[in-house]
């Protein structure tokens, strides 16, 4: 997709982080945009200054983990707005677990699926029809992750089984709509190349009641990147952060290149998924990556 000027862009996670800053870029752009989050605050925060920003934007309150809901956005965008040419399934949180992962609570393990990877099949169930059934040219992008897609980091099980799924799940797309030589294409967004300076560390501020896991379950203790950045640095490791900003750049160029892959990468991140790959190939005993 070359132009994005006067397509209709929905996305998930619209409130903040990656999602708030693909809303501005294709704003910029001449693109109008639906933003959904799950948080009413910043949602409405959001909207008020994409259209401050001269901004043709729209909102609209959306939990992924509910496929009722997810319809309900896919409703107004086709049925109330005209249609989306772009869509992206963008919302995710990351659980917050700590320690050994057969003390987590089951709590953090169905919040975790529910949104990030029943986000993701909700998405696709209730847009994907939507989108084929136009008979033009439009892309659903898959928020991915690093973690999970190309290496294992072990701190983060839950994140990154979740997004392993994910990975599954949107390559499996994207063969499926190739074979169909549909116009819709499928494209997979790995926010990087260092990690993202988002709200993902501090997810507990939308987890729903019902899945409170308690004081008494273990937690990584970690609740923003500046968190991760004291913690590193006390084992003398500098974090490489990159702005969200950037991360929507470089989707918005691989969706004009036309990739499937959108994944930027770092020196350090191809030498980890290069050894997990010879271990594979040469089966040897993996080494766990390290965060960095």
């Amino acid at each position: 997709m070359q132009n994005f000027k006067n397509k209709l862009a929905v996305i998930t996670g619209g409130a903040s982080g990656v999602g708030r800053s693909l809303a501005f870029a294709l704003g910029r752009e001449g693109g109008r945009v639906l933003i959904a989050d799950v948080d009413k605050t910043a949602l409405t925060e959001a909207l008020a200054d994409l259209s401050a920003a001269g901004i043709e934007a729209h909102s609209s309150f959306c939990d992924v983990s509910s496929a009722d809901s997810v319809e309900a956005l896919a409703s107004k965008a086709f049925d109330e707005l005209g249609g989306a040419q772009l869509v992206f399934a963008n919302a995710g949180i990351g659980a917050g677990e700590g320690g050994a992962m057969w003390e987590y609570a089951e709590q953090d393990w169905q919040w975790a699926f529910n949104v990030n990877v029943w986000g993701v099949i909700n998405s696709i169930n209730a847009f994907m029809p939507r989108l084929m059934a136009q008979q033009q040219e439009a892309h659903m992008v898959i928020t991915g992750s690093g973690n999970g897609a190309f290496m294992v980091l072990p701190d983060q099980p839950i994140y990154t089984a979740t997004k392993a799924s994910v990975q599954a799940i949107t390559e499996a797309l994207y063969y499926q709509t190739s074979a169909a030589q549909d116009l819709v294409k499928v494209n997979a967004l790995f926010p990087g190349p260092n990690i993202v300076d988002t709200g993902l560390f501090n997810s507990d501020r939308v987890r729903p009641a019902e899945l409170d896991k308690g004081e008494a379950a273990t937690d990584s203790g970690i609740k923003s990147v500046d968190d991760m950045r004291e913690m590193m640095e006390q084992f003398g490791m500098e974090l490489k952060t990159t702005h969200p900003d950037e991360v929507a750049q470089t989707a918005l160029q691989g969706l004009r290149n036309e990739q499937f892959w959108i994944s930027p990468m770092n020196e350090d991140t191809e030498a980890k998924i290069k050894s997990r790959m010879d271990s594979i190939f040469n089966r040897t005993n993996p080494i766990a990556p390290s965060l960095g």
